[in-house]
């Protein structure tokens, strides 16, 4: 299995875990910013969490300020926002870095392991979005311009060649 799955990592309440119990989900790894011209995507990547959490997508929110300080609050205040703004019942986490020496371990191992052709190297900026099967196996990476309705296809094409 993956060691995506032992990545340890912390949630929007603070609490330190793994990604071990989403083995066997297929994930939609997305860092987000509250404060972003791209922000209204949350709305798309809870539609996607809507229709497909009950075949197994979870779609998994790392908030990140590296872009132009888009992303200034607590974690308190990200999920405050996420709920007020877009009902967001998705699985949130603490903020992080997710490039430069200071990346978090989740995205260092991300940007390594995605395959070609949809290898970037780089997290250009906030809701670059990571598509893993139910094996811990990185499908591809999307743009931050790529919308959650642009993803769909792949996700359902993972739901079913997955099971």
């Amino acid at each position: 299995m993956s060691e995506l799955y032992h990545i340890e990592v912390r949630t929007i309440d603070g609490e330190t875990t793994t990604l071990e119990q989403y083995k066997g989900k297929v994930l939609l790894i997305v860092n987000t910013a509250s404060a972003c011209g791209l922000t209204p995507q949350y709305k798309g990547l809870q539609q996607l969490y809507d229709a497909y959490s009950d075949q197994g997508l979870v779609v998994l929110g790392f908030p990140c300020n590296q872009f132009a300080g888009q992303e200034p609050g607590t974690e308190e205040e990200i999920k405050n926002f996420c709920d007020l703004n877009y009902q967001v019942t998705f699985p949130l986490f603490a903020k992080i870095d997710v490039k430069g020496d200071k990346a978090h371990p989740l995205y260092k191992y991300l940007i390594s392991h995605v395959p070609a052709p949809y290898r970037t190297g780089d997290i250009e900026w906030n809701f670059v979005k990571f598509l893993i099967d139910r094996d811990g196996n990185i499908v591809k990476q999307y743009s931050a311009r790529t919308e959650p309705s642009a993803v769909e296809e792949d996700i359902q094409q993972a739901l079913l060649t997955s099971e």
